[in-house]
């Protein structure tokens, strides 16, 4: 009789409660704990604080917004890069019911406009410049009306429910409500009225609204709980064993799941030390960050770990003092987590996997797994949560097999900000968020991503995932970094195309890399093209956007 297989589905472990509080109430029992404990470090801007300084700052701005009418539910819009500020928007607004709403600092005005309208933000933060976007200008452009009006007592056609705009500035232009003025607002508000806000919150209550980056369509508002994501840094910050004596480098961006859950709320739970190393991710103040402040940890997304890797410096930082980390955001290649481990002192890095709309993490690799699983794999189901993987008609497939990975549990959002078709779409009635990604389950539980349900291949009737393909060329000693696409082939219904990046140094022609592959994979899986390149297109929190490289193929390819 043949042997009845295990169905591809997991549930974490119970052992450690979820959290049931608020966001607040969680910052606050911290920084009781830990009053003298350095809390944040902005290197950028020259700022320290700790927990009761930090605490101190909070309440202030959470008194401010009150003083500027805010409501329970009202929706705060943050556009700006990684500063001290955007903490305490993050915190103050999660004290008093607020809604903050996540603006991608890349964002131009149509994307602005789109957000801010469907959100409908009451108040928006903004930053005066960032890189080539000059915020003020643009702002300005948007909302003439600002110039002619006192802050905060905006009346605009265009949008409705916004009341006004405060600039991070000293000496914004007219119409702009200064940072600096948010004390002696602050000021003026009983700190009793706050905490009276602050008794009126639930854990269930929405918090947190972060635009996903569709590829195709205007962006969704996954809308997150207290619940959601506190307990979510929690347990993050439990797998990675954090305590009051860790200090946590971020370079990701605050905007994202990434910075503001995993790392914000997962060392507010935990009394860690916050550094942000600058405004946005660069290599030599990441790598300073870690050697001048003994950072214990580091968050990054592969690109980040690549681009320190390869640093032509990075001998002449200590970064003895690291232990542990994570790397996530998009696929990790194998041998990238090999160097970070061997070169970079994370002897317990971990991977962790998951989307914007679970909180973001569901699966998590452990302090204690083996180096072949921390590297091939991204771990087990998260505690308090399940994961099944199902094939086309929703059946669970046996382990071993590819299905499409879904997701149960306290981190899956609330549903699509006033979008109930798009949340119908996503979230079916058992409760199961479907990511739309493709994995397998070995026998112990531990999954293994192996690429988009759309990115899969199929060339000449054979099943191509990308994944496997990149992890492939990972071994081959010229090549730093790798993505693989398809694109559309009248013979064989779609052909490979190879996007390489190289080591410094290192190079390779078409005929030299499909002479490599030819002994070692299948005919069919050798790339047809190739395309050597410096950068990938990539979004702010540096996710690869395939689409957009299968468009650049799709031209070149036609124009040969």
């Amino acid at each position: 009789m043949k042997p009845q297989s295990v169905p591809s589905y997991s549930q974490g472990a119970l052992d450690k409660p979820l959290l049931a509080m608020t966001i607040g109430q969680a910052f606050d029992q911290t920084a009781a704990r830990y009053p003298d404990g350095e809390a944040l470090v902005v290197r950028h801007q020259q700022q320290r604080y700790n927990w009761a300084q930090l605490a101190q700052a909070v309440d202030l701005h959470a008194r401010a917004f009150l003083a500027l009418g805010m409501q329970a539910g009202d929706r705060l819009g943050v556009w700006a890069p990684n500063c001290a500020e955007w903490f305490i928007c993050q915190f103050a607004s999660a004290k008093i019911g607020v809604i903050l709403v996540n603006i991608n600092p890349a964002y131009r005005l149509s994307e602005l406009e789109y957000v801010l309208k469907q959100s409908k933000c009451q108040w928006l933060v903004s930053a005066s410049t960032f890189k080539t976007s000059n915020y003020h200008a643009m702002l300005q452009e948007l909302l003439p009306e600002l110039e002619g009006q006192a802050a905060g007592q905006l009346n605009s056609e265009r949008f409705a429910d916004l009341r006004g705009v405060i600039s991070l500035d000293a000496q914004p232009p007219a119409g702009f409500l200064p940072w600096p003025q948010l004390a002696t607002l602050g000021s003026g508000v009983a700190v009793q009225q706050l905490y009276a806000r602050q008794a009126s919150l639930q854990p269930d209550q929405p918090v947190n609204i972060q635009y996903t980056s569709g590829t195709t369509g205007f962006p969704k508002g996954a809308t997150l709980s207290h619940r959601n994501i506190l307990n979510n840094g929690y347990m993050v910050g439990e797998s990675l064993v954090l305590t009051a004596a860790d200090r946590l480098v971020i370079p990701v961006p605050l905007y994202h799941c990434f910075g503001m859950v995993m790392g914000n709320l997962g060392c507010v739970t935990h009394g860690t030390t916050m550094i942000y190393p600058g405004d946005a991710f660069d290599p030599t103040l990441t790598l300073q960050a870690i050697a001048e402040e003994r950072a214990t940890a580091l968050y990054g997304v592969p690109t980040m770990f690549i681009a320190l890797l390869d640093h032509p410096e990075r001998a002449g930082f200590d970064v003895s003092s690291l232990r542990t980390g994570i790397m996530a955001g998009a696929t990790c290649p194998i041998e990238v987590m090999r160097r970070v481990i061997s070169e970079m002192h994370m002897g317990e890095v971990q991977i962790a996997y998951g989307m914007t709309e679970t909180s973001p993490v569901s699966m998590q690799t452990g302090p204690d797994d083996d180096l072949e699983l921390r590297v091939t794999t991204v771990g087990r189901t998260q505690p308090h949560l399940e994961n099944k993987l199902i094939d086309a008609e929703g059946n669970i497939v046996a382990r071993g097999e590819v299905g499409e990975l879904c997701t149960r549990g306290y981190s899956v959002m609330l549903g699509y900000w006033n979008n109930p078709q798009a949340t119908r779409e996503a979230l079916d009635s058992e409760g199961w968020m479907h990511t739309g990604d493709l994995a397998e389950m070995n026998e112990q539980g531990y999954v293994r991503i192996v690429g988009r349900n759309k990115d899969m291949i199929i060339r000449g009737g054979e099943n191509i995932y990308p994944r496997e393909l990149e992890e492939f060329f990972f071994t081959h000693p010229a090549v730093a970094d790798v993505q693989v696409i398809g694109i559309p082939d009248e013979k064989y219904g779609e052909e490979i195309v190879a996007w390489i990046k190289f080591h410094p140094g290192h190079s390779a022609n078409e005929l030299e890399l499909q002479t490599w592959c030819k002994s070692r994979i299948a005919h069919f899986k050798t790339p047809r093209h190739f395309k050597f390149v410096d950068v990938f297109p990539m979004t702010v929190t540096g996710k690869i956007q395939k689409f957009k490289m299968r468009e650049i193929s799709i031209l070149e390819i036609r124009k040969v």
